[in-house]
């Protein structure tokens, strides 16, 4: 077996045979670009899901179609059958024109659900919170144009966030590329950016190889989003697949990182063995080692901080977290990484919004960074020990090098300890109230005691998001969804349902502003025609909260188009998302009193499919602690709102 048919094997768990098996065809192969610093376009090699030598979580593999290997069918099957081949079960996608043939072929899989979200980028975060809550990759289906483009910001979002993505676009006819047809767009060029790798298929015998490359690339090394972009005309061509083509990825696979080196491993046991303030700086490439995680912290004692990707690859209450750092991170943790003397930064990227000032930022510390993407490392802060390595396999090293020895039972990190502990006594998350008004912080932590901290929670993107982080209680991975390194408002419902899809009879909460849940209102349509258990809190503030807090902070409070109500009348909530939810078919309820809020989001939880519960919150309140951006921990903002003149 050829080697990139033996690693796809290890990744996809998809059989594969030699390649003279089949007939000899003519193949259009398309070289990958040359690496540069993103993507494929640079080797983006994240660590999580999928290495040469570790498999995703992964759905049972599918059972084949009883139909004649020698039978010729159009592209459109032969596309479908060979993502029931890659275990797909759930497609999300909006029909077109260019894409009529592929949700035809849809309709004729016995295994593939096709989930009907009523816009593009609707239906590609509903994807990633698939992605993001299964550990699988989602899967979406767009037509030519448009409906292309609607996909752009959801790849954008999987890239920057690392999330194992695969779409699939319609195209016009392979002789009117190129000649400006209707709905018509380079979608190759225009993702070519913001994926890991992208392909336009112009021969309709490539489809089962192109398929199969584009999982493996989706899921191994650093996972991230790829685009495969399919003319109508392929789709509609007649041929016999050969489903033994071997991948052809031989750069790519020669690039995937080996596992770490033992000496390595033994130098950065060593450096914990000198610390006496060490600090575990936790991102989101550890969602598949979250158990190795774990041990590590047992035998060594070390707290644990996360970032906005890591939460929930260490539980968020156990006595050595310290919770989220960074921007809106908690005093102690931000206190912890400053005053660290060895930071051990596992599966993160040194992102602007966790260090501010990148030259304060741990500067008393010896830095370990480990990662599965070589462009990572170094690339904000120099490191002292690198390790280009799934990060799973490097705690899994260290953990039996520690087992194997008696050098851990001398760690004694108990004064350091002791020192964040009264950290967090002097400086726990907190906020004021103001009588009725409702402080969505208070919101938040009543679902966390209703749910017990074991819903799946999505947010959109703005203040409700940094509360939702802050307030909700993250004890696993994969139950903590939301765009991270883009920030893309709208987010939050699509991903909600694709999570709930994932994880049938899970109860799903989408933690919305009105700002954000606007943006995608219209698949409130789908979580009800799927009956689907979502439930939406909308934090309701009539405006742009986070922006507004800018405007308070640094702007004296000038409102430049925040106000997202109705001037006319500021005194009524607008839009009125009940009586929307309604049109919907959705039951949903207002509150407006602090004294509401319980019984209004137990009856939420108790009621059954879909619920939209609408919470009106004072404007003013700000989200707090705050650094500013680029500044350092000394600059760290910990009292005020918008009642306050500044």
């Amino acid at each position: 077996m050829a080697p990139a048919a033996a690693a796809a094997a290890i990744a996809t768990g998809i059989p594969l045979k030699p390649h003279h098996q089949c007939e000899s065809r003519n193949h259009h192969h398309f070289p990958l670009p040359a690496t540069g610093s993103r993507g494929l376009h640079a080797t983006r090699l994240r660590c999580s899901t999928v290495s040469p030598t570790t498999t995703s979580t992964s759905a049972p593999a599918a059972p084949l179609r009883p139909s004649a290997p020698t039978e010729p069918r159009k592209g459109a099957d032969i596309l479908v059958e060979a993502l029931e081949r890659c275990g797909v079960r759930d497609v999300f996608g909006y029909p077109g024109g260019a894409s009529m043939e592929i949700h035809q072929a849809l309709t004729r899989s016995p295994t593939i659900r096709n989930h009907l979200l009523r816009h593009e980028q609707g239906e590609s975060f509903a994807a990633s919170g698939y992605a993001r809550a299964s550990g699988r990759p989602g899967v979406c289906v767009a037509t030519s144009g448009p409906g292309a483009t609607n996909l752009v910001s959801a790849l954008a979002d999987a890239l920057l966030d690392s999330i194992p993505l695969v779409a699939i676009t319609g195209q016009v006819p392979r002789r009117m590329i190129g000649t400006d047809a209707f709905q018509e767009t380079p979608i190759v060029e225009v993702t070519r950016s913001i994926t890991k790798h992208n392909y336009l298929v112009l021969d309709v015998d490539d489809i089962p190889r192109i398929v199969q490359e584009a999982f493996f690339l989706a899921s191994s090394g650093r996972p991230g989003p790829v685009l495969v972009d399919i003319p109508k005309d392929v789709q509609q061509q007649m041929a016999v697949p050969c489903w033994e083509t071997p991948i052809r990825l031989p750069g790519y696979i020669a690039r995937l990182p080996k596992p770490p080196s033992t000496d390595l491993l033994e130098q950065v046991i060593h450096l914990v063995g000198e610390a006496r303030r060490p600090i575990l700086y936790v991102g989101g490439g550890c969602s598949a080692s979250a158990d190795e995680l774990r041990r590590f912290v047992e035998l060594t004692g070390i707290p644990v901080t996360t970032t906005l990707m890591g939460l929930g690859n260490f539980p968020s209450d156990d006595l050595l977290s310290l919770r989220m750092l960074g921007m809106h991170g908690t005093v102690y943790a931000n206190y912890a990484v400053d005053k660290a003397d060895l930071l051990l930064a596992f599966g993160v990227r040194f992102d602007d919004r966790v260090t501010g000032k990148i030259e304060a930022f741990a500067s008393r510390a010896k830095i370990v960074h480990i990662d599965i993407d070589p462009a990572e490392i170094g690339k904000n802060k120099q490191p002292h020990i690198s390790i280009c390595a799934d990060v799973k396999l490097a705690l899994q090293g260290m953990n039996a090098l520690l087992e194997l020895s008696t050098e851990h039972k001398s760690f004694d990190f108990s004064n350091w300890c002791s020192e964040l502990e009264q950290k967090k006594n002097e400086f726990p998350l907190s906020y004021k109230t103001f009588g009725e008004a409702i402080p969505p912080q208070y919101a938040i932590q009543v679902l966390d005691e209703l749910t017990n901290g074991e819903a799946i929670i999505a947010t959109g993107v703005g203040q409700h998001q940094m509360w939702a982080a802050q307030y909700y209680t993250y004890r696993r991975p994969r139950h903590w969804l939301s765009s991270a390194g883009l920030g893309a408002m709208g987010f939050g419902l699509p991903a909600a349902a694709g999570a709930a899809v994932a994880n049938p009879g899970v109860t799903v909460v989408d933690i919305d502003g009105d700002g954000s849940f606007l943006m995608n209102i219209q698949e409130l349509a789908m979580i009800r025609i799927e009956n689907l258990p979502v439930k939406v809190i909308v934090l309701n503030n009539q405006h742009l909260g986070m922006v507004m807090q800018w405007e308070d902070r640094f702007y004296k409070a000038n409102r430049a188009h925040t106000y997202l109500g109705n001037p006319e009348n500021e005194s009524e909530i607008y839009p009125d998302f009940v009586t929307i939810a309604r049109g919907f078919n959705i039951p949903a309820v207002r509150v407006v009193k602090k004294s509401q809020v319980r019984a209004a989001i137990k009856e939420m939880l108790e009621t059954p499919g879909p619920y939209l519960l609408d919470i009106v919150v004072p404007h003013q309140e700000h989200v707090l602690p705050m650094i500013p951006s680029g500044g350092a921990f000394k600059d760290m903002i910990l009292d005020g709102d918008g009642r306050t003149r500044y």
